[in-house]
């Protein structure tokens, strides 16, 4: 996230490291990065470190879940990149495990620590890959993924498909003749989404049929990474890594796919060819979608709650706006 939150403080993650990981911090800088979670960079003992933060309020698929839902889920996703990593696949940027174990730390009952080995190389802005060889670069990883069996098949949550804030989505779109006198998005959020909400509607039916169908064939279903896009990767001096494991899931290798071929048929046929695994187009188009509603629900929930203008709901503005764009449907 750009906005730094005013908690977790640096003294509660001071001891939360110290606690958790037997580490003394001596320096620790807030990194305005990313999305959804937050980042910093720091010293413990002569070592850089990365520090990632989740909000597990705002990890919840529906506003009524207890906090240990996600919980669970954010803590087997970093457990199946840690069994991945240990299982030889060094290009996992994995966590770092606590001196018990864990993959993470929970604060307060509400915020998530990781500790990450701070990784030097280029890393890359959100977006499409530019190239053909850039895609087999990452496919090469994410077959390797795919193939793990043992302990990260074992720790893996399978994907339920489940659309985040899909309850608030559908409060909204009952609510779109009521002002969302919110913050400054609020208004214009909701004319956004009332020009659309007819073919919202149709897709989150179009949505649920195209599931039915992808659950029936979990026998090929694999370890996924769950969003292996550019920004995702870096190019350090040993190879290629990826990093952002938190959506690591037991799903259909389609989840992976369709993102990383961008609808180049040569990638896909590539990954069938080393895999011996045929793309499914019907997976393909309900992962698809599933980005595209996640999106749009987790924006319009944001804006009917009180917020402010800042650099992340701009960001969340722009996401919004592309996402409703029905060309992308």
């Amino acid at each position: 996230m750009f906005t730094r939150p005013d908690e977790p403080t640096d003294r509660q993650l001071v001891t939360a490291v110290l606690d958790g990981w037997g580490l003394r911090v001596e320096d620790l800088v807030y990194l305005p990065i990313g999305f959804g979670s937050y980042h910093w960079r720091m010293i413990a003992e002569g070592t850089p470190w990365f520090v990632t933060v989740d909000d597990l309020e705002l990890r919840k698929q529906r506003r009524g879940d207890p906090v240990e839902v996600p919980r669970r889920c954010l803590t087997a996703a970093l457990t199946t990149a840690m069994a991945l990593r240990d299982a030889g696949l060094d290009f996992v940027i994995a966590p770092a495990p606590t001196d018990t174990g864990d993959s993470l730390v929970v604060m307060d009952d509400r915020f998530a620590l990781a500790l990450y080995p701070y990784v030097d190389g280029t890393t890359h802005r959100c977006g499409k890959y530019g190239s053909r060889p850039e895609r087999l670069a990452v496919l090469d990883l994410v077959t390797r993924i795919h193939a793990a069996s043992g302990t990260p098949r074992e720790v893996a949550l399978p994907d339920d498909l489940a659309i985040p804030a899909r309850d608030e989505l559908t409060t909204a779109l009952r609510s779109l003749d009521d002002p969302w006198d919110t913050g400054p998005f609020g208004e214009d959020a909701r004319r956004r989404l009332q020009e659309h909400a007819e073919a919202v509607h149709q897709v989150l039916g179009r949505f649920d049929d195209l599931v039915a169908e992808v659950n029936e064939g979990t026998d090929r279903w694999v370890v996924t990474h769950g969003e292996p896009h550019r920004a995702n990767t870096i190019d350090t001096q040993t190879g290629l890594v990826l990093i952002d494991w938190d959506t690591a899931r037991l799903a259909a290798p389609e989840r992976d796919l369709w993102m990383l071929a961008d609808g180049d048929a040569a990638v896909l046929d590539a990954y069938t060819e080393r895999t011996g695994i045929p793309w499914n187009r019907t997976a393909l188009d309900t992962y698809r979608l599933w980005w595209n509603l996640t999106e749009v629900a987790l924006y319009v929930a944001q804006f009917r709650t009180p917020h402010e203008d800042d650099e992340d709901t701009q960001t969340a503005w722009q996401g919004l706006t592309t996402h409703l764009d029905p060309t992308r449907w």
